[in-house]
Order: structure tokens, then sequence, then C-alpha cells
């Protein structure tokens, strides 16, 4: 008896279900049909969605490694031919088409899989960069503003929308230098027309809608409950002051004023105070340390005054607002470099602005009902969006992108959002019948199943081959029957004729 190629299994067997949870096959059935050489475009599919969610990365890798190291042969009835290089690439070519119906699919099945409701949408921008350098003709890699902190890359910005329980609804893919504020309009058009005009709450962070876009909607009577930049909190402190503070938790308040139409929402968290009291405290020190490195330098004079200035800029943007607290004299370009024109001093009258504001945020509302505990908890939900971007981000490795064609980059989206919502999916299970444990968690554990073959010789000079998945362990067998998920049986045997053998074959080995 022999054992040999132990493979990942049980993974692989998890991601498939939740494929046929979701009745995936139902609508890529439709969009992709079997190549006239008899490639099967769904199994491609299904190969390329399953290695992003367990074990993401590149095309190439899935090719040279991870298809051989894992059971998807045995659970497709596949060959390794699905997972040729060449295959792999031309399947991501054929899915650029479906992206709109699929997302009409996807919503119908959460809504009678989980009774998802459409009624509160969110909205958030997210941005993937590339270490590569951008050319003229390419239409999504651009510079523009980086959440991941890399002005320095090109890249490409993402708008998701996604249910208050995470459900991804819909998502584009822009150019890496689209502003926030230009992207709103079209896709209200595009929910609109999907799930019709009223009874929708949207719920957006500050930077993303502008008064223009703001106004639009409560022309279209759609409602909005949006974060509001602080710069209109010095407008609002005279009427914010008189209002009382009303507690929601433990360590928030919150007050709320009417104006016009709208209503405001002033939010004071410890937690958040805590944070941003904390960031401000250390980049103060710093940028304070820095100027006094400088002035040493200046009166030894071994900078000039153009040295001065560009290590001032450095300093600035390492700074970012706690430049504006304190007070910087910079010599003129007719003074002689002193202790008396280069000067620094903290505005006490700026630092208790600013300190006066940490720990708070505004919202605003043309809700014209509602407690403010209530409008605060909903915005809240922001969270959920946050994670999905750190899920795409993290979990399913949106990055690093290995294309450049921007048609493949699209695809590899396209590719992580299946993902994602094999994960989303997963994780309303684990809510439901197994609170307390994270799908990527139950992802883990499901990993220790292999599959291996077992090979039994028999007396006509054959092999018998079994192919086996690793018995569940207690804990993984409990989560299947949280979950209601069922094991298939064991794979039927395969008969291998052994290879001819010559006479010396059968003589005695010698040492």
């Amino acid at each position: 008896m022999r054992l040999e190629r132990p493979r990942e299994w049980g993974a692989c067997w998890l991601a498939l279900e939740m494929w046929n949870f979701l009745g995936l096959d139902n609508f890529w059935s439709k969009h992709l049909t079997p190549s006239r050489k008899g490639t099967n475009w769904l199994n491609v599919l299904k190969t390329l969605v399953t290695y992003r969610w367990i074990s993401a990365g590149s095309e190439w890798r899935l090719h040279r490694q991870w298809f051989k190291s894992s059971a998807m042969a045995d659970l497709l009835g596949e060959d390794d031919s699905i997972a040729l290089d060449d295959t792999l690439y031309r399947c991501l070519d054929l899915l650029h088409a479906p992206k709109k119906d699929l997302f009409s699919f996807l919503s119908e099945r959460w809504k009678t899989l989980f009774n998802i409701s459409y009624d509160v949408l969110l909205y958030d921008l997210t941005s993937t960069y590339f270490e590569a350098d951008s050319k003229d003709n390419e239409r999504l890699k651009k510079f523009g503003y980086s959440r991941d902190k890399r002005s320095d890359c090109v890249q490409v910005v993402i708008a998701l929308i996604v249910t208050k329980e995470g459900f991804p609804v819909a998502y584009e893919v822009m150019p890496g230098n689209t502003q926030d504020r230009t992207t709103l309009p079209e896709f209200l058009k595009k929910i609109e027309t999907v799930y019709g005009k009223l009874n929708r709450l949207w719920i957006m962070d500050r930077g993303i809608p502008t008064e223009e876009s703001l106004k639009k909607m409560r022309e279209h009577n759609a409602d909005y409950l949006v974060g509001t930049p602080r710069g209109k909190l010095s407008k609002l402190e005279k009427q914010l002051l008189k209002e009382p503070w009303k507690k929601v938790q433990e360590n928030v308040k919150v007050k709320l004023i009417r104006e016009e139409k709208e209503l405001y929402i002033l939010t004071f968290s410890n937690g958040r105070r805590d944070k941003e009291r904390s960031m401000r405290q250390r980049r103060l020190r710093n940028l304070y340390e820095r100027l006094k490195e400088l002035k040493e330098l200046k009166e030894m004079k071994k900078i000039t005054r153009d040295e001065l200035l560009m290590k001032l800029g450095t300093a600035r943007k390492e700074a970012g607002r706690i430049w504006n607290i304190i007070d910087i004299r910079i010599p003129m370009k007719n003074e002689k470099i002193s202790g008396d024109t280069f000067t620094f001093k903290i505005n006490r009258e700026k630092l208790r602005e600013q300190q006066f504001k940490e720990g708070t945020y505004l919202l605003r509302t043309n809700l014209q009902d509602g407690e403010p505990e209530e409008l605060w908890q909903r915005y809240i939900l922001l969270t959920e969006i946050e994670q999905a971007f750190k899920e795409l981000k993290s979990d399913l490795h949106l990055r690093p992108v290995y294309h450049q064609l921007d048609n493949r980059i699209e695809a590899h989206i396209f590719v992580s959002f299946l993902a994602y919502c094999l994960q989303i999916t997963l994780k309303q299970q684990a809510k439901q019948h197994a609170p307390g444990i994270t799908p990527r968690a139950i992802l883990e554990k499901f990993k220790t199943m292999q599959m291996i073959d077992v090979h039994l010789p028999t007396t006509d000079g054959r092999e018998l081959i079994l192919p086996r998945y690793t018995y569940p362990e207690k804990d993984i067998a409990l989560l299947l029957y949280k979950l209601k998920l069922k094991l298939p049986n064991q794979p039927p045997p395969k008969i291998q004729y052994q290879p001819n053998k010559c006479g010396a074959d059968l003589l005695p080995k010698t040492q």
C-alpha cells in the first residue's frame, strides 16, 4: 500500500459549497458556455474564484503551484488543462460583459436566502495601486489621491455599494485620478434603475457628496445621511453650544439641531478623542523637535535659505493639519539667516480650537424625523463597507495587481468581488448558525482536511487507487453540523494498470 499526492481538499470543497448555495451555476451557465475545443469556462472561473478566496496570488502561481497542490481537479472532474496559464487569462477576458446582470442576480439571491433589504445603502471608495509606471494610452492606471499612502504609484479607484449587512450591491472600477465627488450621480442613476427611487437611505462619508449632489438628491426625494467636513462645525458652533448632549453609548454622546430642511448631528466619542489627541501630541512634538533641529543648523550656517525651505516642506507634509498650529517666520529673500528671521511658536488659540474639535464629527441628513441616537447608529453602519474594503485588500489580496491591460485589471477585481461574495455568504451563515466565528477562521479549519490517494496492488498486477479525503476533526464536524453542511461520499475507486516489466525487474535486488 502506498499513500500519494496529499492535497488541499476541505477549503476547496467549502468554496464550491458557497458557490452552489448562491446558485451561481444557474447564472454563469448562460454566460460561460464551453469552448469548441471543450474547455469548460465555468470550471475555470470556479478555480479562479476559489484560488482568490483560499490562497490569493498571481495566475502564474495558480498554474505552476497551487492547482496541483489542491483537490480542485477531483472536485470539478477536470484535469490540469483548466489551469494552464493561457486558459486562465482567456477566461479573464470573458468576464467583462455580464457584470450588471450578476449584480441583479445576487441581489435577488441574497433577498431570498437571507431576507436582505435594500432600503439602506452604504457608499464609499477605495484605491489599489500598481508598482509600475502609467502609459499615456492607459485608461485606468493614473496618479491620484492614494488611500494607501502610496502617492508615488499609479492606481485605480473602486467605488462600492453595500447593504447595512455588508452584502455588495454594485461596484465600479474608475481611473486612478477620479475625484470622489464626481462618482455619486452615476451610481444614483444605476441603483434607481435597478431598485427604484423611493424609500432608500444613502449613507456616505464626508468628501463624497457635494452641495450640488445633495441638492439633486433632495429634488429627487432621495434620503441621505452623510459625514460633513469639520469646517461646517465652526459655522454651527453657537447653535450647537445651546443644545444638551444626549448619551447613546457608554463613551458616545450626540446633540441635534435643525437648519432649513436638514438635521445636523454633532457626535462626540471618548475613544475618538483619545486617538486624535494622541496623534496630535505625537505630530506636534515631532514637528517642534524638527524645527528646533533646523534652527540649530541655520544658526551654524550649515544650510541655505532654499535648503531650509525644502526641509520645511518635508516637515509640513509629515505634520499634516498640525502645521497650522505653529506660527513660523521664514527669512525673506533679501534677509540674512539669523535667530530673528527664522522663528516659530505654538499658536495657543489655534491649539485650543483643535482641542475643542477632537473626538467630534458632524453628520447631516434630510430625514425629517428620527432621534439623534438612531441616526448615529445608522451612520456607524459605514464600518460595514470599511470592513468590506479591508477584507478585499487583506483576506482576498486585491493587491498587488499583476496585470497591465485595462480589461485584465477589471477582470482581476471582478474575480476578487466574486470571492468576497463567497466570504460574505459564509459570514452570514455563520452569523445565523454558528455565531462567534469568522469566515476566515472557518476557512482555516477546513484547510486541514486533505485528500490523498491510497494505492493498493491487486492479485492480477493492477493497482486500485482510492482518492480519500481525511475524516474531519471534532471542531470541523461541529461546524458542519451548525452550518448544515453535509460532506459528499468518498470518490469512487480507480483501476490503474502497472507498466510492463522486463525480466530484470523480477530479479532479486542486490545490496
